[in-house]
């Protein structure tokens, strides 16, 4: 994330917390940013200087007036304004960031070989609210390379489970041994 992110992110999330409206911004947010994803052609669109920034405006006040909180319109438009359109990403998951630290929230990635059942995603996010004391948002990514197991991702710290992750310190300690 970048300090520009990081600044804009926060200036925001201040506002919607004071406001009260911190959770409505952050799905409003994470909406645009979907909407941007799905329609490269409209982020690179709003990313071009050769177009008039008023055009480029009156594009984001068509798109999004009365569908979106004035807060997260205003905010596209700084982002416009100031030409930092691209780092919208990076403002959404800083925002984010700020929005579950406040509301106690940590976000796991469990990377598995197979998408894990419903009933096991339950019971690991359980564990991990034990063992974190948060409420934990818990995502499956798929890693066909994971011979096995569970690698967990969470708070910039890696906890690998997977068989291929044992297979390695094994060898490491027969390398090690001397006979």
């Amino acid at each position: 994330m970048t300090e520009v992110a990081g600044s804009y992110a926060l200036a925001l999330y201040e506002l919607a917390k004071e406001e009260d409206q911190s959770c409505e911004i952050l799905s409003q947010l994470k909406a645009v940013e979907a909407v941007c994803s799905n329609e490269p052609d409209f982020f690179r669109l709003m990313s071009i200087r050769s177009i008039a920034l008023q055009e480029r405006l009156s594009i984001l006040d068509d798109c999004f007036r009365d569908k979106i909180h004035p807060y997260v319109l205003n905010f596209l438009k700084i982002l416009t304004e100031k030409g930092v359109f691209g780092k919208l990403s990076s403002c959404v998951k800083a925002y984010t960031e700020h929005y579950n630290r406040d509301h106690g929230i940590v976000e796991v990635l469990a990377v598995t070989a197979v998408a894990l059942p419903e009933e096991q995603l339950g019971r690991l996010r359980q564990k991990l609210e034990a063992i974190t004391g948060k409420t934990v948002e818990l995502k499956n990514r798929i890693d066909t390379n994971c011979l096995g197991g569970v690698r967990l991702d969470y708070d910039g710290k890696r906890f690998d489970g997977t068989v291929q992750n044992r297979l390695e310190r094994i060898r490491k300690q027969l390398n090690n041994t001397v006979l």
